[in-house]
């Protein structure tokens, strides 16, 4: 099973190789910070070229996701909605930004 640091520093900066369009309309630094076993702390910085993805919380982000690794897996291979958890609680967005969260809900689809 796939924890949130394979996708955060797998799968993600694959994607945004191969749509660099996502990082433009992102254009942001957004913190995860994603709790439990396989979780961790990262930094994705979409202004940048390349490089995207740091370990830790680095930079003034625009916006802190909260979740649990289980969520966030779940949420990537599509077993849980993003909106659902949002309202459960269970995906947290601050400051909540709707345009921004729905920017990246492209990019981790």
């Amino acid at each position: 099973m796939a924890t949130a640091k394979d996708i955060i520093e797998g799968q993600i900066p694959e994607k945004l190789q191969a749509k660099p369009e996502l990082a433009k309309d992102i254009n942001a630094i957004i913190h995860f910070d994603v709790s439990g076993d396989g979780g961790g702390k990262w930094t994705l910085d979409t202004t940048k070229s390349e490089g995207w993805v740091s370990e830790g919380l680095n930079g003034a982000s625009k916006m802190t996701v909260t979740v649990s690794n289980d969520d966030f897996v779940k949420i990537r291979e599509g077993k849980l909605n993003p909106q659902m958890a949002a309202m459960q609680g269970k995906l947290k967005f601050k400051p909540m930004d709707m345009g921004l969260a729905m920017k990246l809900a492209k990019l981790l689809a």
